[in-house]
C-alpha cells in the first residue's frame, strides 16, 4: 500500500520520528511552486533560500534510502497548485493513504483540509515536531484569554528546565531587559558576519524565466545565507563563540556602518526547521556555563526569551487568533505605503538605510523593523495590509505565523492591545539614542516644525492627537498626554500643521 507524504517548504526537520525509518511503501513530496512565489512579492534571496533548503532536504533524504518526487518550478509536471501536484502523485502511485504535517500558516492549513475533505483515500496529519509548544498546549494556554508574553514565557522556561531552579529562575529574576539597551560606540568594530557562499546564477535564471516576480538584490557569486541544516549549525556555533558575548549589549542598537551587528541570524533555518528552538537554547547555555565571566548572565537571557518568551510566543497568539488577526485595525489606517518603501529614496536617514540594508541583504534586525520602519508606518497611518505585505515580502524569516503578529500586533497596534500593552513609536529621540543614523541626515532631530524638522517628531505628536479617545486612558501613555497639554496652543496647532504638511507631500519625504 503506497502512501504519499508532503513536505512544505517550512518543515525540513531531519530529526522527524518520519525519517528515522525507511520504509518503501512511503513517497515523500516537495514542490517549487508558483502558488508559493507569488502569493506576496517576495525578496529574491528568500525564494532562492527555500528552494535551496528543499533541494538539499530533498537530496539528503534520497542518500537515506527515501523515495523523494521533488518538482522543481520549471518541471513539466509540475502543476503550480499544491492541490493538483498532490492528485498528481496520488494517481501515479495509486496512493491509498495521503498523510502531511501540521502547516504553520493558516493558508495552507485551509487549503490542505479542504483538498484532505474531498480525497477518497484516509488522511492522517503529524506535528512537525519542531516548536517547543504543541497546538494543544497552546489552545490549552491561550484559551484562558491569558495573553502575556512574560506569563509564556516563564510558562516554557518551566517546561523544558531552561535556566531554571525548581520552578524558579536561576537568578531570582526573570528578566533582563533593562540591561540590554546600548548603543553601539563610535569605534566598536562587531565580527563580521558568517556567511556561506554559493553561485546562485542558474536559481535566479529560473525565476526569471518563469516570471516569478521577486524584490530586492542578490549577488549570483556569494549567495551568503544558511541553507542546510550542516550550516546551521556552524551559524549556531558561531553566533555562541563569537556574538553572544555582546548579544544582549546592542541587540537594540542600530548603525549604518555593520548590518548584522552581534544577531545570530539562525531565523531563517529555525522557520524552515533545519535547527531546532531547544537545541538553539541549549546551546546557548551550553556556552554560557563553558565560559563562566565571559559571557554575563543578561547576555544569555536577552537571547533565550527572543526564543523561548517571543518566537514561541507569537506562534501562540497567531492560531488563538487567526484568521481574524488578519483583518484588525484598531486605528482604521487607510492610507497607502510609500512607493520609497520598495526602493529605500527617502530623504529620511534611518529610513534610507533599514530599508536599503533590507533590500540588499533580505535582513534587519527587530528595534529596524520595530522603531524605524514600523515606527513610521504607524505614524503616517498607513494601512495594516499594507505593512503586513512590505514585511512579508521583503525579509528572509518572513512567514506568516510569525510576521503577521510582530507587524499587525506589536509593530502597528493594529489587534489593540492583544500583543503589546501600548503602541511601540517614538519622536526621533529614540532612534538618536540607539543609532547613528542622524548624523548627516538632511532633516534636523531637534526640529519639530520647519522644512528640515525631523518627520517623526511632528508624526509622532499627530498620532497620540489624533488617537487621543483610544490612547488616553492607557496607563503606559499618560505621561505623553500630560506633555502635549502642557504645550502651548500655538505650539500644538503648529506641530499639527507640521505633521499634516509632510502626510500630504508623503511620498517626498
Amino acid at each position: 500500500m503506497k502512501t504519499l507524504r508532503l513536505l512544505l517548504g517550512d518543515q525540513l526537520n531531519p530529526a522527524h520520528f518520519w525519517f528515522q525509518i525507511v520504509d518503501n511503501s512511503v513517497v515523500y513530496c516537495l514542490f517549487e511552486m508558483r502558488q508559493e512565489t507569488d502569493y506576496a512579492t517576495h525578496h529574491v534571496q528568500k525564494v532562492i533560500g527555500f528552494f535551496l533548503a528543499m533541494r538539499a532536504f530533498a537530496e539528503d533524504l534520497r542518500s537515506n534510502g527515501h523515495h523523494v518526487e521533488y518538482l522543481t518550478l520549471d518541471h513539466l509536471d509540475n502543476l503550480q497548485s499544491l492541490p493538483e501536484n498532490l492528485l498528481f502523485f496520488i494517481e501515479k502511485y495509486q496512493a491509498q493513504r495521503f498523510e502531511y504535517l501540521l502547516p504553520d500558516e493558516w493558508r495552507l492549513e485551509e487549503q490542505l483540509r479542504q483538498f484532505c475533505e474531498a480525497l477518497p483515500i484516509p488522511v492522517q496529519v503529524f506535528d512537525t515536531e519542531h516548536f517547543m509548544a504543541s497546538r494543544h498546549e497552546l489552545q490549552g494556554f491561550f484559551g484562558k484569554n491569558n495573553y502575556l508574553m512574560e506569563s509564556f514565557h516563564r510558562a516554557m522556561r518551566r517546561k523544558h528546565h531552561v535556566l531554571i531552579d525548581g520552578d524558579q529562575p536561576i537568578t531570582g529574576q526573570w528578566n533582563y531587559d533593562h540591561d540590554n539597551r546600548q548603543k553601539l560606540p563610535k569605534n566598536h568594530m562587531p565580527p563580521s558576519p558568517l556567511m556561506f557562499r554559493r553561485n546562485v546564477t542558474d536559481l535566479v535564471q529560473l525565476l526569471e524565466n518563469q516570471g516569478a516576480k521577486t524584490i530586492g538584490k542578490v549577488d549570483t557569486n556569494n549567495f551568503g545565507w544558511a541553507v542546510t541544516r550542516a550550516e546551521g549549525l556552524q551559524l549556531l556555533n558561531y553566533f555562541c563563540e563569537q556574538l553572544l558575548p555582546h548579544f544582549g549589549d546592542f541587540q537594540d542598537a542600530m548603525t549604518p556602518h555593520h548590518w548584522a551587528l552581534y544577531h545570530s541570524r539562525l531565523s531563517f533555518v529555525m522557520n524552515v526547521k533545519l535547527v531546532s528552538p531547544l537545541e538553539v537554547v541549549q546551546r546557548a547555555v551550553a556556552e554560557w556555563q563553558r565560559r563562566p565571566g565571559a559571557i554575563s548572565f543578561s547576555q544569555l537571557e536577552g537571547f533565550v526569551r527572543q526564543i523561548i518568551g517571543w518566537r514561541e510566543y507569537m506562534r501562540g497568539i497567531y492560531w488563538a487568533k487567526m484568521p481574524d488577526f488578519a483583518k484588525l485595525n484598531y486605528f482604521e489606517n487607510e492610507r497607502p505605503l510609500p512607493s520609497w518603501f520598495w526602493t529605500g529614496k527617502t530623504k529620511m536617514a534611518c529610513l534610507r538605510h533599514a530599508i536599503g540594508q533590507s533590500l540588499e541583504h533580505a535582513y534587519a534586525h527587530h528595534i529596524q523593523r520595530l522603531m524605524v520602519t514600523g515606527n513610521f508606518a504607524l505614524l503616517a497611518g498607513i494601512h495594516p495590509d499594507e505593512v503586513d505585505a512590505w514585511y512579508l515580502g521583503i525579509y528572509m524569516d518572513a512567514i506568516e505565523w510569525v510576521e503577521i503578529t510582530n507587524t499587525r500586533g506589536m509593530s502597528q497596534f493594529a489587534d489593540g492591545g492583544i500583543v503589546g500593552t501600548k503602541p511601540y513609536c517614538s519622536s526621533s529621540a529614540y532612534i538618536h539614542k540607539m543609532s547613528h543614523y542622524c548624523e548627516g541626515c538632511f532633516y534636523k532631530k531637534d526640529l519639530r516644525t520647519g522644512e528640515r524638522a525631523c518627520p517623526f517628531n511632528s508624526l509622532y505628536w499627530h498620532f497620540h492627537d489624533r488617537h487621543r479617545e483610544k490612547l488616553e486612558r492607557n496607563p503606559r501613555i499618560g505621561m505623553v498626554y500630560r506633555t502635549w497639554d502642557k504645550m502651548s496652543g500655538e505650539a500644538r496647532a503648529a506641530t499639527l500643521e507640521q505633521a499634516e504638511k509632510y502626510l500630504g507631500k508623503i511620498e517626498s519625504l
